[in-house]
């Protein structure tokens, strides 16, 4: 018994040579470093640190809402679940390259009748047989490693699912933290609004007081009503506004969000937000979780590429069985019942009307549009990566000139409603400040926004907390192609 069940562990073991192309990663379609310029900060050769998301985003409350999120977002299942079943099919395409090894029983028995013709006389034999039995049948001998591409191809998919989960848990955080700083910025805004809805309730009182004494036209009341209704308008958006905000907000959660988290205002988050250290060497795009996974996918369509070779080549498989044989179930296993078979088949393709030709020419026609996939996903993260330094290096610029022009716009119009008040200008001038002032304390809060906005922006283009994720980090070969 144990001669065939060597032969097969011995098969089992063998690792014949595989057909895959070798593999090196390709060079990365993208400048070595940052863009520099005007428009861009000054960057520091320090490499990128290992962050988390706690080191960015330090508002307690955020943190909160994050960490819900992660606990409860369905999307991030969704990318677990994933992984779980390229992990199974990862297990079952493995398990291809041992024998599997059965172990049978059975027993028969049968009854026959023996008599002489046109007789009443006849003789019955009763015949029992029983049977045991272990082996495998048809395990195919990997000589030229086309199960063990297919099972590289799987594992490649495998790593490319972690990878996917890592660059959904990103993006998920990223969203997160930007749909908190939205509902900040439109809270500001509602909260303009309705100190504007104040101002011109205000001036309608007094421009019909002064109406009614006869030291205003009524196009001045019209005028003051006019901008009333427009920033009572503005009001009545910008609550609905808020209130989808925060909808938008519970669904990336997954649950309610209690009032207590949610921010007051976009100034309320100053300084709750770290800076994104970028570096200069463009390199760190590679670890970001999108190319690894365009990486792996690569890596796994190079691997089929040598299962298609080897379909041009024979094929082995064996097959063993031992085992015993005996008419009586209690003599089965006793003296010398014992059997055994071993066997061997190869098939050559001789004629497959052209599928193995096309089955490479799929296999290379797929890595060729990984290649140019996982090229595209680096320098779609360059861009990305480079129009958040351009907005990181101005913005402190537009902030400070915002903050400016909206100081200057209170003082000016708080002049002129004096000079209107006391009757020396007329109420345009008037009018034309307070729009002048509405104005640029909106776009104050949209810089504000823009500014903090822009850190969520870096930290996902770079790849967040890459370095420090709790999943396995990705296998990354350094080699270069040859100059």
């Amino acid at each position: 018994m144990r001669r065939p069940l060597a032969l097969g562990l011995v098969a089992a073991t063998l690792a014949g040579c595989t057909l895959e192309p070798h593999y090196v990663r390709p060079a990365p379609a993208m400048p070595p470093t940052w863009p520099t310029g005007p428009a861009y900060p000054p960057l520091s050769a320090a490499t990128l640190p290992s962050l988390s998301y706690r080191d960015i985003f330090r508002d307690p409350h955020l943190q909160a809402i994050i960490d819900e999120t992660l606990a409860n977002n369905q999307n991030l299942r969704v990318a677990i679940a994933n992984i779980e079943i390229a992990h199974a099919q990862y297990v079952v395409q493995r398990a291809q390259m041992f024998p599997h090894v059965n172990a049978n029983l059975s027993g028969t028995e049968s009854k026959s009748r023996v008599g002489a013709s046109g007789t009443a006389t006849s003789q019955s034999t009763v015949t029992r047989s029983y049977d045991a039995s272990l082996g495998f049948t048809a395990f195919e001998l990997d000589v030229f490693g086309r199960l063990r591409s297919l099972t590289h191809a799987a594992q490649d998919q495998f790593f490319a699912s972690e990878a996917g989960a890592r660059s959904v848990r990103l993006i998920l955080v990223s969203e997160v933290a930007s749909a908190y700083l939205t509902l900040a910025a439109d809270r500001s805004l509602l909260s303009i609004s309705n100190g504007m809805v104040a101002s011109n309730t205000r001036t309608v009182e007094l421009t019909r007081a002064r109406l009614s004494n006869g030291v205003a036209p009524r196009t001045d009341l019209t005028l003051a009503q006019t901008a009333l209704d427009q920033t009572l308008s503005d009001r009545a958006t910008l609550t609905t506004q808020v209130a989808m905000d925060r909808n938008a907000l519970e669904l990336l959660v997954g649950a309610p969000v209690a009032d207590a988290d949610l921010p007051a205002s976009i100034e309320s988050v100053d300084g709750m937000l770290g800076e994104v250290p970028a570096g200069l060497d463009s390199a760190i795009l590679l670890r970001r979780p999108d190319v690894v996974q365009a990486e792996y996918f690569l890596r796994a369509a190079n691997a089929q590429i040598g299962a298609a070779r080897a379909a041009f080549f024979p094929s082995i498989s064996l097959t063993g069985l031992a085992g015993a044989a005996s008419p009586a179930l209690g003599a089965l296993f006793a003296g010398r019942n014992s059997t055994w078979t071993a066997g061997v088949a190869g098939s050559l393709p001789i004629f497959a009307g052209g599928a193995n030709v096309g089955g490479l020419a799929l296999a290379r026609g797929e890595r060729n549009l990984a290649v140019a996939q996982y090229q595209l996903a680096i320098q779609t993260a360059f861009r990305q990566v480079a129009d958040a330094l351009a907005r990181r290096g101005t913005i402190k610029d537009q902030l400070s000139a915002q903050v400016d022009l909206e100081a200057a716009a209170s003082t000016g119009y708080n002049l002129f409603y004096a000079r209107y008040r006391e009757g020396i200008d007329p109420f345009l001038s008037t009018l034309i400040a307070q729009r002048t002032l509405y104005s640029a304390r909106q776009t104050l809060v949209l810089a504000r926004f823009l500014q903090a906005n822009n850190l969520v922006t870096l930290y996902q283009t770079l790849g967040g907390d890459m370095l420090i994720d709790s999943l396995p980090p990705p296998k990354i070969e350094l080699t270069r192609p040859a100059r």
